[in-house]
């Protein structure tokens, strides 16, 4: 980031993100969930939108697939483990097991989890060298997120330079964690609610887990239960790749 403007563009575009994610996987009468069958005991729920006429969404149909599930491990431990960019092969298959590198850094606070970042994935399938991913996290005592959109690299060398960031078409997908209001044990084993100064401390995560993507371009086609059937594995393929991948994570040191 070469100017104050690039920054400024580039901050007002990932408030874009967030608010576009946050709008994106919220239910209202006019857009419900339906749940998938499942075989576990984390229900997936999907729902579609209809793009259209939208300079800041890609045109076609979009699909929106979350679930929400706890994990045994204190929110800062998967806060962290999400916004690195060194470990997100672990959990990204979209990245494809290529190496991430972080791009651009603009802290957005004092915790240094808070920040905007821009990601580019060096993968090996040659469709998706360079894909670049815009990034934010954020974390406080009462939760935490972390949110991320592929971006064009030519729209984004615009932002870079201080362009308008308004007609960078985004899709967001991402996380949001919870801490899920109890610490070890007391003397009766009984979990005790914690307020939110030790939130961080608490031994175990809700995590919800959201995607938003694009299945055709086309905004007046009909969804194909294909496209449903993909996002539905991507997801709990997601899931489980996380849940492994924390909990071997679990015995290392610091908080």
């Amino acid at each position: 980031i070469t100017s104050p403007e690039g920054r400024k563009s580039m901050l007002k575009l990932a408030e874009r993100m967030v608010m576009s994610f946050c709008s994106g996987v919220g239910a209202s009468t006019a857009h419900a969930w339906t749940t998938m069958s499942s075989t576990g005991s984390d229900d997936v729920r999907v729902m579609t939108r209809k793009s259209m006429d939208d300079p800041g969404r890609p045109p076609g149909i979009v699909l929106s697939a979350a679930t929400s599930f706890w994990i045994p491990v204190a929110p800062k431990r998967v806060f962290d483990f999400l916004r690195d960019e060194n470990s997100r092969s672990e959990w990204d298959i979209l990245s494809n097991g290529g190496m991430v590198q972080e791009m651009a850094h603009i802290a957005n606070g004092r915790e240094p989890g808070n920040c905007v970042s821009l990601l580019r994935v060096n993968s090996g399938n040659s469709s998706q060298s360079n894909m670049l991913i815009l990034q934010e996290s954020c974390t406080d005592a009462s939760g935490s997120y972390v949110i991320y959109a592929p971006v064009d690299i030519v729209a984004m060398n615009v932002v870079l330079s201080g362009g308008d960031p308004d007609y960078v078409a985004l899709l967001p997908s991402g996380f949001a964690i919870l801490p899920d209001g109890s610490v070890g044990g007391g003397e009766n084993g009984n979990q005790e609610v914690v307020s939110s100064s030790t939130a961080s401390e608490s031994c175990g995560s809700l995590l919800t887990v959201a995607f938003q993507i694009l299945v055709d371009s086309v905004p007046t086609a009909k969804l194909s239960l294909g496209s449903v059937a993909t996002v539905n594995s991507l997801i709990k393929c997601t899931v489980e790749r996380i849940k492994a991948a924390v909990a071997c994570d679990r015995g290392g040191g610091g908080p």
